[in-house]
């Protein structure tokens, strides 16, 4: 007859040992992307306000055309033609 003390094997008890990828590699991976991402966020925001310093420059009022307005003399003419 056989025993009935069978002993069972051992299993671990979480799913974490399924990579065979040590845990030191894994921190040291987590922690170089995640400084890579603040270095490429401040870089990001850099450039960000560089671009809207440009476009206030482009804009700047005093490097813009000066525009001829009209007379009144010449409104009152053209309404006139609008409204014949």
């Amino acid at each position: 007859m056989p025993p009935t003390n069978q002993q069972s094997s051992p299993k671990p008890a979480s799913n974490l040992d399924l990579f065979p990828i040590p845990q030191s590699l894994l921190l040291q991976i987590g922690t170089a992307s995640i400084l890579l991402l603040l270095i490429t966020g401040k870089t990001t925001v850099k450039a960000l306000e560089a671009i809207g310093e440009a476009s206030e420059e482009l804009f700047r009022g005093d490097r813009l055309p000066n525009l001829d307005f009209p007379d009144e003399h010449e409104i009152n003419q053209d309404e006139k033609i609008y409204t014949k």
